[in-house]
């Protein structure tokens, strides 16, 4: 069986997987690379593969650096099956259909043609199936079973089981304890693993105090009267985000404050959360239960039209905005961020990983200043962090993970994370299990 690496080396995005075994190729992820014009000019380049000779991909997750270049697989002769459980099905057509908008105008600035169209991405939908956790596809020689990876709703770890071997690929692995969502599922009697690394030389702070942090950023702001900006992914962010806001207005933490959910992509993808309920963990279940609504509260308002999202502007501070992208890298954050950046009484809060070469890691790095829409903009306002929100695992739970395998492994390759986190990770793997470790190449080839 052959393993090669087409995505997801030396960078935390574009993650793509291969496994060759007996003639027949099936494929895990196949994500957009992002972050910084050079990994985007990379999603316009040809396959280093023939999309015809893939018999199926099997989807970890709806994130974009994982599905992202599934439409432009498709247009460019894959005919096989795509599997995924059934929530990240409704979520990628969402996610897809927002991305090929942002894309489509990259492209016409580059003098390109469309990565893909809403066409395509039509297409697509079509040789896609949705399936449950623990539920075994087997195709050809291989037999391919979804595990809870606990990172966003839906995500899965991939089992595959080929030529008396076992191929565990994480997917992204998720923070614990989360909201909402199910703990990550731990895997036992893997020969080879591939784990994420996105945090691979983190630890994060106490879970258990994002909220009480959460509760400080949201208090200190009002009392100064300024606006809290959150770019926040569309995703999971920006629903737990609201689920801790609720809790924390209900107990009367925080003064209430209008709260502004300025994506309509968020908008859609909750109304997709609130489907599949099923997903979700005991405790959530059972306020559910009880008849709360979990992701709404009053104050809250969504603002789906452009009108709409220019009108906060009308309301006075302090307020709450929560827009997307979660990078500042796009999307209508970025016009609250040129409008209050220059206030020093709002505060930046970041929830989520901003890799090198976006905008939000440029502030984050501390900028005096910074170029939004080509207009330098000073950069008054407070910089802060919450890491506990991060959807990604850090690196003692990832060592967990891969511990909990390590009687049986041969091999542990870490990938999706820049270069020194995904060393870091590798060496401590090394040490502490005396379990061969090592950062793959693009385009590397490994005989398992």
């Amino acid at each position: 069986m052959k393993l090669t690496f087409y995505g997801g080396m030396g960078e935390v995005t574009g993650a793509n997987y291969c496994l060759e075994s007996d003639g027949m190729k099936i494929m895990i992820d196949c994500g957009l690379h992002q972050g910084g014009h050079y990994a985007e000019k990379k999603n316009f380049e040809p396959f280093p593969f023939r999309p015809e000779e893939i018999a199926a991909v099997f989807i970890t997750h709806s994130h974009l650096d994982h599905i992202g270049l599934l439409p432009k697989l498709v247009k460019n002769g894959f005919k096989g099956v795509i599997y995924s459980t059934a929530a990240t099905k409704d979520f990628a057509r969402l996610m897809l259909t927002d991305s090929e908008h942002i894309l489509g105008n990259e492209a016409a600035r580059e003098g390109k043609p469309p990565l893909y169209t809403g066409e395509d991405i039509d297409l697509l939908m079509t040789f896609w199936r949705g399936i449950d956790y623990h539920e075994t596809v087997a195709i050809g020689g291989y037999k391919v079973t979804f595990f809870d990876a606990g990172h966003i709703l839906g995500s899965a770890i991939i089992n595959v089981e080929a030529e008396g071997k076992t191929v565990v690929f994480s997917g992204d692995l998720g923070n614990f304890p989360a909201p909402i969502i199910r703990p990550t599922e731990m895997m036992s009697g893997a020969d080879y693993c591939l784990v994420e690394s996105a945090y691979g030389d983190r630890v994060h702070e106490d879970m258990d105090r994002r909220k009480d942090l959460l509760e400080d950023v949201v208090e200190d702001t009002v009392k100064a009267g300024g606006t809290l900006l959150i770019p926040a992914f569309a995703m999971e962010r920006t629903q737990e985000l609201l689920y801790h806001l609720h809790q924390l207005f209900e107990e009367g933490r925080i003064p209430r404050v209008p709260v502004f959910i300025d994506s309509p992509l968020a908008i859609k993808l909750t109304e997709v959360y609130k489907k599949h309920e099923n997903y979700f963990n005991t405790e959530t279940e059972n306020i559910i239960k009880k008849g709360d609504d979990i992701l709404s509260f009053p104050g809250m308002h969504f603002t789906l039209t452009t009108d709409q999202s220019k009108a906060i502007n009308n309301v006075p501070a302090p307020k709450i905005i929560i827009a997307g992208s979660g990078m500042s890298n796009g999307g209508r954050i970025l016009h609250h961020e040129l409008r209050y950046f220059p206030d020093p009484k709002s505060t930046i809060l970041f929830v989520g990983y901003q890799a090198a070469g976006t905008l939000g890691r440029e502030i984050q790095d501390g900028a005096a200043e910074v170029k939004i829409f080509g207009e330098t903009v000073p950069v008054r306002c407070k910089k802060t962090a919450i890491h506990g929100y991060s959807a990604h695992a850090d690196q003692p739970r990832l060592l967990e993970w891969v511990g909990a395998m390590k009687s049986t492994l041969k091999k542990v390759f870490v990938v999706q994370g820049d270069p020194s986190s995904s060393e870091v990770l590798a060496g401590k793997i090394r040490d502490e299990f005396a379990v061969a470790a090592e950062v793959p190449q693009p385009e590397e080839e490994v005989e398992l």
